[in-house]
């Protein structure tokens, strides 16, 4: 995939031209991620441990991972037309 083919793709995805499960799909995974993010946040200020800082590589790794892997399998598995 060159640049040009993933330059396409974007501008599908922010014009509006995405099928309704799509849209569905993209708006459940981001929730996830924000909803990992506050309680990653929140766990860190209720921690005893002097270390009040948000725990990035939790938020990565339970947050980020989990919403992205679908799409990554997806892509792998997607039929060449």
């Amino acid at each position: 995939m060159n640049y040009q083919e993933i330059l396409e793709k974007v501008k599908v995805i922010f014009s509006g031209g995405l099928s309704k499960n799509f849209k569905i799909y993209l708006t459940l995974s981001l929730a996830w991620i924000i909803l990992i993010g506050y309680l990653t946040w929140w766990n860190g200020l209720k921690s005893p441990m002097l270390d009040k800082s948000f725990r990035w590589d939790e938020w990565f790794w339970f947050g980020i991972v989990p919403a992205v892997s679908p799409y990554i399998f997806y892509y792998i598995w997607k039929k060449k037309e």
